[in-house]
């Protein structure tokens, strides 16, 4: 099962973890793990390599994991587009975990909602 949970905090997503492996198929033919890696690698392309916003990324192969934080301090522009990119993944991810309910985990850490 791949688990990819989304960090939140004041109503602004900040980053992302994508932990595991999707169990759908064998290395090579899995379509779940695929697109997974696919929209992680869209997002952060776009925004380290296109939007130049320097979100820091730590990857553990032997982990299957992966993770991506957003600079605290972004100005509006940038931290719209981030924004708008970082959602799109959110929605394109929910809507895989329903399609593959038993091979992908979509969560939402609201640091808003911890006391």
């Amino acid at each position: 099962m791949t688990t990819v949970t989304f960090h939140s905090a004041h109503s602004r997503l900040d980053g992302f973890m994508v932990e595991g492996h999707s169990g759908y198929a064998e290395e090579g033919s899995d379509i779940v793990c695929a697109a997974v890696s696919a929209a992680v690698g869209l997002t952060e392309c776009t925004i380290n390599e296109v939007m130049g916003i320097g979100a820091q990324v730590k990857a553990r192969e032997k982990d299957a994991r992966i993770s991506l934080k957003l600079p605290p301090a972004l100005n509006d522009a940038g931290d719209d587009l981030c924004q708008t990119v970082m959602t799109g993944m959110l929605v394109y991810l929910q809507a895989m975990a329903e399609e593959y309910p038993d091979n992908l985990t979509v969560l939402l850490d609201d640091d808003d909602d911890k006391g």
